[in-house]
This record gives structure tokens, C-alpha cells and sequence, in this order.
């Protein structure tokens, strides 16, 4: 298998169906930028469900926040799940921006396992998040500014990465559907070269953008 070293020009080239290239630093950077950010919220917030800090900062629900982290829903939680939900949330933010500097600008070809472990990792993010907010409106019956804050970068990011899950994951398929052979769709996934997956990737490279 060919593991040549290609052009710069080569790696940046845009990705049907967009007229960009989903794995471009340009692309992937504010992506770690807003989960860094969403990272230190969330371990003020964290700090305060320990009990580590006396208040968390809220400069527009006053004590919601309070209200929120200390419910008796989030106290179930914690029980269930061992640690808060702040502090999974600055675990997955981390993961997030950790996923996000990795890999090259071509990586939706050469690690679609780690665009994949990314768009595992954003996505079922937001989920949780609009979640968490739909108990603050339906159960809690208090509202935590902070949390809004990170549930609107957590959409965010899911907006964001789509693009590069979505590239890759047509990638994986256009091999499959060349190929119908589950070892060069697993060597697919995990990066590795040959001229069957080239032309895929090619295959992919060649539609015209919408």
C-alpha cells in the first residue's frame, strides 16, 4: 500500500458536496476554539455541583443557576452516573477540541476513524444538551445561564462538524458500494492507502458541488 507523502494543494482540495474542504484548519479550528471555551464553563460549573466554589456565576438568572446544578434532577444524575454532568461535559468538550486538532486536512480519507470518534463525541453532545435544557424549562422550573451558553455552543458544534462526518461517512460508502468487500472497507476506515481506495476517494472528489 502506498503511503506517499502528497501535496499540500492536494490535501486542502474541496470535498463534494461543498465548496470546501471539511477538514481544513479553517474549518476545524473555531471547532476547538468554542469546546476550549465550553470546556471552562463547564468546570466553573463543575467546581460548583463538588462544592468546591461557593457560587456559580449568573449574571441574568441570579440563583437559577444554583437551582439547576443542586435540583434534585441533577442529584439523580449524579447518583446514576457516578460524577456530575458539568464535569462529563468538560470531559466531552475536551474530547471535542482533543479530536478536533488531530489528523490532517485530508483526514476524512486518511482517519475516518477519528471523524467518526469526533461526530460520536459532538453530536450525541448536543443531544444531551438540548435535553438538559428541556429539564431546566419542564422539571427544574429554574434556568442556569452558563448551561444555555454551552448548549448553544454544544448546537453549535454539531453545525459545524457535520460537514466532515457527512464527507467521510460517503467516503466509507462509495468504497463499499465499489468494492462490496468488508477488509478493504475496514482498511478504509482505518486510513490506510491502496488504489481501490484512492479511486474512491477520487469517485468522491469528482461530483460536482451543490
Amino acid at each position: 500500500m502506498s503511503n506517499a507523502v502528497m501535496p499540500v494543494d492536494e490535501l486542502n482540495r474541496n470535498v463534494p458536496p461543498y465548496d470546501h474542504n471539511p477538514s481544513a484548519w479553517s474549518q476545524r479550528i473555531p471547532i476547538c476554539i468554542l469546546a476550549f471555551v465550553a470546556a471552562a464553563i463547564s468546570t466553573h460549573l463543575s467546581l460548583f455541583q463538588w462544592g468546591l466554589i461557593e457560587s456559580a456565576w449568573d449574571p441574568v438568572f441570579g440563583d437559577g443557576t444554583g437551582k439547576v446544578l443542586k435540583s434534585p434532577t441533577a442529584q439523580r444524575m449524579y447518583g446514576i452516573l457516578g460524577i456530575h454532568d458539568a464535569a462529563l461535559g468538560v470531559l466531552a468538550y475536551l474530547g471535542d477540541a482533543i479530536l478536533g486538532l488531530a489528523g490532517s486536512t485530508r483526514r476524512w480519507q486518511y482517519r475516518p476513524w477519528m471523524v467518526v470518534l469526533f461526530g460520536i463525541d459532538v453530536i450525541p453532545l448536543g443531544i444531551v444538551s438540548v435535553v438538559l435544557v428541556l429539564i431546566q424549562a419542564f422539571i427544574v422550573g429554574s434556568w442556569c445561564f452558563l448551561c444555555l451558553v454551552t448548549a448553544a455552543i454544544s448546537l453549535i458544534l454539531v453545525y459545524w462538524a457535520w460537514d466532515e462526518v457527512r464527507v467521510s461517512l460517503t467516503y466509507l460508502w462509495i468504497v463499499w458500494k465499489q468494492n462490496r468487500d468488508r477488509r478493504i472497507l475496514w482498511e478504509a476506515f482505518w486510513g490506510y492507502r491502496s488504489a481501490p481506495l484512492d479511486h474512491a476517494a477520487e469517485t468522491l472528489l469528482s461530483r460536482s458541488a451543490n
